[in-house]
C-alpha cells in the first residue's frame, strides 16, 4: 500500500497536475504558442549584460543545466535601459545550484532561491516553479486563495504562468542569444501594453499586491494598463486589506522612491489604491480648501522626483511626513480649539495619526520618529526672540524641519516671511544672529525718565531732629 502512495506521489500526481495546468493555460485569453525571437530579431547584446550573470549562465549550462536572465532585465534591456540587477531561472534545484557555486547561500521560506555573490553584486537564481497543486505540502494558500509558500518546481513551460506580466515573462537563452516567449510579451512591449498572464481577477486573488506593481510598472514604464486589468483593479481594491502592513510598507517605499512619485500618486488615486496605503491622507484631501493639502503633496512628491534625477538622497521619513502632515494639523486644530497648548496638540495629533497609520502600512519606529520630530518643529519656529531660534537650529533634525518649513510656506500652509527669516537667521554671522533674535525695542524707554537725586558729598544727609 505504502508503495503505491508513493508511486502516486511521485509519478501520477504531477502528470496530472501538469495536464490541469495545461488545461487551464488553454483556456486563458493568451497565446500561448512559443515564439523564439534569434539574436538578429532583438536588441540585447551580452556587451548590455552583468559579466557575473554571464559566469552563472554560462556555468550553469557547463553542468548540464538550462539557464535563462528573466523578468525585468530582460524587460529593460528590450528597452534600452540599464537593468538594476539580473535575474537567472534555470531548471537545476536550489541544493544543485549551491553544489555548482561554492559563493551561494540558499535564501527564501515562500520559495527557496539562490544568492551567488560576486562581492557586492548578488546574482539571484530561481528554480522553474511548476504548476502545482491546489494544496500540498509545498504550497500553501490562504482561504482568499492567496499564496503563502511555493516551492512547487517544474519546467519553463509551467514556469511561465506563474509570473505576473506578459512583459515580465521573457527568457534570454545564453545557449544561442535567442528571446523565447510563450505570452505575447514582445507584441505587448512593442504596443506599450502592461498585461497580466491569465485571468485578472484570479492573478489578484493570489497576490493582491500585484495591483500596486501593475501600477509602478505602468508608470516607470510608460506603458498603458490592459482594459481587463484595469477592469479587475477596480474590482478587487479591497483585497489589499488582507496583506500585512509591513509588507505594504515595502511596496510603499518602492512605489514613492523610484523617481516617478507624481504621477505614481495620480494613479494610485485614480484607482481607488492610494486610500488602502493612506486612508487618512485620502480623507483630508476629500476637504481640501484652495487645492491645499493636494499643492504640498504635489510639491513634495515634485521636489522628490527631481532629487532622484539629479543623483540625490531621498528620506523616506520626510515624504511620509509630507504626507500625513495635513491630517496631523487638522487634528491638532482641533485640540487647540478645546483648549491644548500648540505644541502638546501637535504632540498628541501626531501620536493618534501615526497609530492608525501603522494598521495600514506598518512604519519603522526610526522612520515615525523622524516623523514626529519634524512635525513637532513647525510651532517652535515661531519662536524667533532670545535662545529658542539658537537652540533649535542645533536640532539634529533642523535642516529637515527647516524644509519642511519651506515646502508649507511655498504652498500656502505657512508664512513665507517666517521661511524667509530662518533662511537668513541659519546663513548669518553669530553677531547678527544675536541681533535677529533681540527684542524690539520698546518706544516708552526712548523717552527721558525722571533723575534719581542723591546727596552731596560732605552733608549730612542724616534727619534732622529737634533737640
Amino acid at each position: 500500500m505504502k508503495t503505491i502512495l508513493n508511486f502516486f506521489k511521485k509519478i501520477i500526481k504531477p502528470v496530472l497536475s501538469r495536464v490541469e495546468a495545461s488545461a487551464r493555460n488553454e483556456a486563458e485569453p493568451v497565446d500561448a504558442r512559443v515564439k523564439i525571437y534569434s539574436r538578429a530579431e532583438h536588441n540585447i547584446s551580452r556587451a548590455q549584460i552583468s559579466e557575473h550573470a554571464l559566469k552563472v549562465l554560462y556555468r550553469l549550462q557547463k553542468e548540464g543545466f538550462d539557464a535563462y536572465l528573466v523578468g525585468g532585465c530582460v524587460r529593460d534591456l528590450l528597452l534600452g535601459r540599464e537593468p538594476k540587477d539580473f535575474d537567472v531561472v534555470t531548471n537545476a534545484d536550489p541544493d544543485q545550484v549551491r553544489k555548482v557555486f561554492r559563493n551561494c547561500r540558499l535564501i527564501g521560506r515562500r520559495f527557496r532561491l539562490a544568492h551567488v555573490h560576486f562581492g557586492r553584486e548578488i546574482i539571484e537564481v530561481a528554480t522553474f516553479r511548476g504548476a502545482g497543486e491546489e494544496q500540498n505540502d509545498k504550497q500553501v494558500l490562504n482561504k482568499e486563495g492567496r499564496l503563502l509558500r511555493d516551492n512547487v518546481y517544474g519546467t519553463i513551460e509551467e514556469d511561465v504562468w506563474r509570473r505576473d506580466f506578459t512583459v515580465n515573462a521573457l527568457y534570454y537563452n545564453i545557449k544561442d542569444f535567442s528571446v523565447v516567449d510563450y505570452v505575447g510579451g514582445m507584441a505587448d512591449h512593442k504596443t506599450g501594453t502592461l498585461k497580466l498572464i491569465g485571468d485578472p481577477e484570479m492573478r489578484f486573488r493570489e497576490d493582491p499586491v500585484r495591483m500596486l506593481r501593475a501600477v509602478r510598472f505602468a508608470v516607470k514604464l510608460g506603458f498603458k494598463l490592459d482594459s481587463a486589468c484595469e477592469k479587475a483593479i477596480h474590482n478587487d481594491v479591497q483585497l489589499l486589506a488582507s496583506i500585512p502592513s509591513a509588507r505594504l510598507y515595502d511596496e510603499a517605499l518602492k512605489l514613492f522612491l523610484s523617481g516617478y512619485a507624481l504621477q505614481t500618486f495620480e494613479m494610485l488615486r485614480h484607482y481607488g489604491l492610494f486610500q488602502v496605503l493612506f486612508p487618512s491622507t485620502e480623507n483630508s484631501l476629500a476637504v481640501e480648501d484652495s487645492g491645499f493639502p493636494r499643492l504640498l503633496l504635489i510639491k513634495a512628491l515634485e521636489n522628490s522626483d527631481k532629487r532622484i534625477a539629479e543623483g540625490k538622497t531621498v528620506t523616506a521619513y520626510f515624504l511620509l511626513a509630507a504626507f500625513l502632515w495635513e491630517p496631523v494639523r487638522m487634528l491638532a486644530k482641533e485640540k487647540m480649539a478645546q483648549g491644548e497648548v500648540e505644541f502638546v496638540a501637535y504632540q498628541d495629533a501626531a501620536s493618534e495619526v501615526i497609530a492608525r497609520q501603522i494598521r495600514s502600512t506598518a512604519l519603522p519606529r526610526h522612520i515615525s520618529m523622524a516623523m514626529r520630530e519634524v512635525w513637532n518643529m513647525q510651532p517652535k519656529f515661531k519662536a524667533r526672540i532670545g535662545s529658542k531660534p539658537s537652540r533649535l537650529i542645533g536640532h539634529p533634525r533642523f535642516r529637515a524641519g527647516y524644509d519642511f518649513l519651506v515646502l508649507r510656506a511655498e504652498t500656502g500652509g505657512a508664512d513665507p516671511e517666517l521661511a524667509e527669516w530662518w533662511t537668513k537667521y541659519q546663513n548669518a554671522s553669530e553677531n547678527e544672529q544675536r541681533k535677529m533674535t533681540q527684542p524690539p525695542r520698546n518706544a516708552q524707554s526712548n523717552k527721558p525718565g525722571r533723575k534719581r537725586s542723591y546727596p552731596r558729598k560732605g552733608k549730612d544727609s542724616s534727619p534732622k531732629t529737634e533737640s
